[in-house]
């Protein structure tokens, strides 16, 4: 009997990471449900790129801050499946401050979109994760090392680190595990595309980090559909930092 094909939920997944991640899933032979908060466009150019690769794909609405009401019930038929298998919770954004003078509201705003709507997420689509499957959760280099205006982003980040390690103990028993990815500085639309598109601050960032450069969206992509490879069921509630070496 042939093996049931994996089928992963990867949220933010109209570009940049959670992009790359369900293009590289997807030549694993995993089909994907990608949500996005808006760009409908790009997502509907993400489902076409995975079915030209011989997978199924839906894109599905989902503001991650207020995810109360998201449901899997109207295409998990699709995939003839009543689960699945991997959670990535990729969706986020990056927004600035001093301590001295962060606002409140834009603190808010951090929790809710890394933090308390991931959490919230997960806890509602843990009766739909297949028994053996895995979580991902993205994090950040800024957990481990600090930069100018990104206390809160860092320390949020930082909660959804042990928020992982809490999820690998209580999902252990039903063989789920979970993980972080934690990318260093990336070039991507991220955080108003400020890395991609200023060449000095990617040569600062650059000389930083032992290879020289900083990542593309590929670069964290791949490594987190490596991480969801077979042969990686030993591995949970880890911290695994894909940064090039930076501040090594």
């Amino acid at each position: 009997m042939a093996a049931m094909t994996k089928l992963a939920l990867i949220t933010g997944a109209n570009r940049g990471i959670g992009r790359s991640a369900a293009l590289h899933l997807a030549r694993d032979g995993v089909d994907i449900i990608a949500t996005y908060r808006s760009h409908a466009d790009e997502a509907a150019s993400l489902v076409a790129e995975v079915e030209a690769l011989g997978r199924r794909a839906v894109a599905l609405p989902l503001d991650v801050a207020r995810p109360a009401g998201f449901t899997l019930d109207a295409v998990l038929p699709h995939f003839e499946r009543d689960t699945f298998d991997f959670l990535v919770n990729n969706a986020g954004f990056s927004r600035g401050g001093m301590i001295a003078d962060v606002a409140e509201e834009d603190i808010d705003a951090l929790v809710d979109v890394h933090f308390k709507g991931p959490l919230l997420l997960t806890q509602s689509l843990l009766p739909l994760l297949a028994d053996g499957g895995s979580i991902v959760n993205l994090s950040t280099g800024l957990a481990r090392f600090t930069s100018p205006q990104r206390a809160v982003y860092g320390s949020v980040k930082g909660a959804v680190e042990v928020l992982t390690r809490y999820l690998a103990a209580e999902l252990g028993p039903r063989g789920i595990t979970a993980n972080v990815i934690a990318p260093g500085p990336v070039a991507t639309d991220f955080s108003g595309g400020i890395i991609r598109d200023t060449p000095e601050f990617q040569e600062h960032l650059a000389s930083l980090t032992p290879l020289g450069r900083v990542a593309v969206a590929d670069d964290i992509g791949a490594a987190i559909a490596n991480l969801l490879r077979p042969g990686n069921g030993w591995v949970t509630g880890q911290r695994i930092e894909v940064s090039g070496g930076i501040h090594v």
